[in-house]
């Protein structure tokens, strides 16, 4: 699998991944060969570019749930966009309290793990993407916390429009991780913009404002509160705090690797000053990180299986090392001992490697172990 910019893709390459329209309809299949009039969909979309399988490469596994995921990322981050160009114009948004809907009854509501996919964003539709996929974690940490209704509903909302001022930066500020003084200016010039363009939508609930404020300080200014009752944030803000550093931190860009789950977990767990640690534990109690069938690496280089989890260190699952055809509790072991996860192996596209022969072959094995 190869990712091909949309001014490269020819006519016969296959898809490796489908490609659907706003409605969320799916226009073409994977393993379609793109043809002439494809190509010009593609462009008319406004794609970057698409995921190409290799001429002799088999059209890899994916779940029902991942090709739900990505339908609905497609579908939702088309609609987002039109509505934060409305709110950009100080006209009212149309859609956005569907897609709210939407959002908290595809994965506000679940009794499940999520597998959360990452896909490719460039600067033109960062700010889209990522407010999507901030939106999505909050309405999956706010489920397991057992936040629903209009609550869950404003933090949702405040986490899709809160970012809504970077569209005014030149597409180069947008995602940069290490502004310099005169770029955080223009930052903060860009982030009021948007705090603005809020006083154009008379049915905003006033909660949603509050949150969008309050996160707009403490991502972009400075957190010295006035007094003390300043310093109480909100727990949708704290929610969206989370969120938001972890879509940065795990997003797929063209110009940099994303960095992998497992180091946004240990990031969190190093950093409870600033990350409320029951709404990070909450966060990896919603979505798969760490799941049987995984194909790990080892501190060491080596590779590895994950063949049962931990409930209560995700980063410490029982593991099958490949090299030695041994099974390690990595619970039983200390953080600076013996094996521990180093990173997880990825597709081309960014999805977690999953081999569930081997794990249904070795789970007996683990079984046998246990007893």
């Amino acid at each position: 699998m190869i990712f091909v910019k949309t001014d490269e893709l020819k006519c016969g390459m296959r898809l490796a991944k489908p490609i659907y329209n706003k409605k969320g309809v799916m226009l073409y299949e994977r393993n379609t060969k793109l043809t002439e009039q494809g190509i010009a969909s593609v462009k008319n979309f406004e794609l970057i570019g698409l995921y190409i399988l290799e001429p002799a490469e088999p059209v890899p596994p994916m779940t029902e749930e991942d090709v739900e995921f990505e339908r609905f990322q497609t579908m939702s981050v088309l609609s987002l966009k039109d509505d934060m160009q409305l709110m950009i114009k100080k006209k009212e948004p149309k859609g956005i309290n569907r897609l709210i809907d939407s959002i908290v009854k595809n994965y506000g509501r679940l009794y499940v793990r999520v597998n959360f996919m990452q896909n490719l964003r460039s600067k033109s539709d960062y700010v889209y993407k990522h407010s999507l996929n901030v939106a999505i974690l909050t309405a999956i940490i706010t489920n397991v916390l057992n936040i629903h209704g209009d609550e869950q509903k404003e933090m949702v909302y405040a986490a899709l429009i809160y970012d809504i001022g970077k569209l005014y930066l030149d597409e180069n500020l947008i995602s940069k991780e290490n502004p310099d003084d005169s770029e955080k200016d223009e930052i903060k010039k860009a982030i009021r913009k948007g705090y603005e363009l809020l006083d154009y939508s008379y049915k905003m609930p006033i909660g949603v404002k509050r949150i969008v404020g309050q996160v707009q300080r403490e991502l972009y200014f400075d957190k010295q509160a006035k007094n003390e009752e300043d310093k109480r944030l909100f727990f949708g803000t704290k929610i969206i705090m989370v969120a938001d550093a972890y879509d940065r931190m795990t997003a797929m860009k063209l110009d940099e690797p994303p960095a992998s789950e497992i180091y946004a977990i240990k990031y969190f767990k190093s950093h409870t000053d600033i990350y409320d640690e029951e709404i990070v534990n909450s966060m990896i109690s919603g979505i798969n990180i760490v799941v049987p069938g995984t194909c790990v690496e080892f501190n060491n280089g080596e590779k590895g299986l994950v063949l049962r989890i931990n409930i209560d260190n995700v980063l410490k699952p029982d593991v099958l090392d490949f090299s030695h055809n041994e099974i390690h509790e990595l619970a039983r072991t200390g953080d600076d001992d013996g094996y521990h996860i180093k990173d997880i192996m990825k597709t081309m596209d960014n999805r977690t490697v999953i081999d569930k022969e081997l794990l249904k072959k070795y789970s007996e094995m683990l079984e046998k172990k246990k007893k």
